[in-house]
């Protein structure tokens, strides 16, 4: 007997006693709670966005659509980066302004590999205002989990207003739950048990965010 089969035969012994006539799950919780918390127009989300994103200690960038490529270029040479991982499906004028070296994203890529790379630069599924979370799915232009948790410096590209949203609620709904997602908040951070923050445990050290748009 293999594990699946003797986690659903405990789940089958535990419903046996339940009536067929039950009301069915999706309709035994309520779900009238809040979609989002307060009226905002979409000025007022976009700045919430900013101003959770840097509570969260990412560091937040603007800019037009148009200005993007030389952006990015400051922010990795600013960083010293001399190698940038690059999703496939990535916008190729995104980095057209930069010369640092690009690294594909390659599925034989393991952790050491990574490791060595400088920066990761991706775009994102949806951002939440209230919680200041990016969401990635690992779409062409995100590409795989593992090349936004193991470079130390991430940054990030949101498309605002359209992929900006008030809610979790509102996230959930634009993405696919059949795709792999991640969800971040700042900078990875752990803490001891006397406080003392630590960067850069469980994913990169330094978040960047640009809003473009």
């Amino acid at each position: 007997m293999s594990s699946r089969e003797r986690i659903l035969g405990r789940v089958r012994r535990a419903l046996a006693d339940v009536p067929r006539d039950d009301t069915p799950y999706g309709e035994a919780v309520a779900r009238d709670y809040l979609r989002e918390h307060g009226a905002r127009d979409t000025a007022a989300t976009v700045e919430l966005l900013a101003e959770n994103l840097t509570e969260y200690r990412a560091l937040v960038h603007r800019c037009a659509e148009g200005e993007l490529p030389a952006v990015l270029a400051r922010l990795l040479a600013e960083r010293r980066a001399a190698t940038v991982l690059v999703p496939p499906g990535l916008d190729e004028t995104w980095l057209a302004r930069s010369d640092v070296a690009r690294v594909a994203d390659l599925a034989g890529s393991g952790a050491h590999e990574l490791d060595r790379v400088d920066s990761v630069v991706t775009a994102c599924a949806v951002a939440v205002a209230e919680t200041g979370t990016i969401v990635l799915d690992g779409g062409p232009d995100q590409g795989r989990r593992r090349i936004t948790l193991v470079p130390d410096h991430h940054i990030c590209v949101v498309r605002v207003p359209e992929q900006v949203v008030s809610s979790v609620p509102q996230a959930l709904e634009r993405l696919d739950p059949l795709r792999p997602s991640t969800w971040i908040s700042g900078p990875s951070a752990t803490s001891d048990i006397e406080l003392d923050r630590v960067e850069g445990v469980h994913g990169p050290r330094t978040l960047e965010v640009v809003l473009v748009g």
